[in-house]
């Protein structure tokens, strides 16, 4: 035991596609552990099951067999099947989900947008919410902006300030670099790192680059829906 304390446990997580009479597993009894502060990159080629694997571990995706826990909490494969509402609470509540696409509405701006899932919350101080994050991230001057009129290092840090206005435990990023150019992407990761350190939040990212993921405390690698993990790096 290493006295840390585990946010997330997965065990024989299995996820498969069937075409015809084909079967594909496109995650094949994935075991791991994340710690709560674990900042953890997954990487692997494409169509390793990267994604696949995080969009279970997020609760985007039911697994076709396997357990997952959250803490103390069994999500899948254990207990009564949760409902789509109750779901849809976990998504909300202890998930911030960033992509690759950075899935700004256009019309709405960055203020907006980072406010945008405070709305199903009768919450109030929600401005003061979300531009304390613009400013955490640097872009508190764009606040006032539309989507296309910022660049896309920037669309991604407002992505990122949207994903934490909620204030979630577990911070998914698939590929939120895959867009960027290579200073751009250093600079998300970065923020990635700064956000663990200073915030204490855990943080998943998914990436194909050995460069950006090395980045992480701890790094895992995917293959033909299996995973193992590598030798953990040093992190400051």
């Amino acid at each position: 035991m290493n006295g840390n304390q585990t946010i997330m446990e997965a065990d024989a997580l299995t996820k498969i596609y069937r075409r015809g009479s084909e079967e594909i597993a496109a995650v094949n009894g994935v075991s791991l552990h994340i710690d709560k502060g674990d900042f953890v990159s997954i990487i692997g080629p494409s169509g390793s099951g990267k994604t696949t694997l995080v969009n279970l571990l997020g609760c985007l995706d039911n697994p076709s067999s396997g357990i997952l826990h959250l803490g103390e909490r069994p999500i899948f494969g254990k207990g009564k099947p949760l409902s789509e509402r109750e779901l849809t609470k976990i998504r909300r509540e202890v998930f911030g989900y960033i992509f690759q696409n950075f899935y700004l509405i256009p019309t709405l701006t960055v203020l907006e947008n980072v406010m945008l899932p405070l709305t199903f919350y009768d919450k109030r101080g929600r401005s003061d919410d979300a531009s304390r994050l613009l400013k955490i991230l640097g872009i508190d001057h764009r606040k006032d902006h539309l989507p296309g009129e910022i660049s896309g290092g920037e669309m991604q840090r407002v992505a990122i300030a949207r994903a934490m206005v909620n204030e979630p435990q577990i911070l998914l990023a698939d590929e939120p670099t895959g867009n960027l150019d290579t200073k751009r992407s250093m600079e998300i990761v970065e923020t990635l790192k700064d956000l663990n350190k200073r915030e204490g939040l855990t943080v998943i990212m998914v990436t194909h680059n050995q460069v950006l993921a090395a980045n992480a405390k701890r790094t895992f690698e995917m293959r033909d829906g299996q995973i193992c993990e590598l030798e953990r790096t040093a992190f400051t």
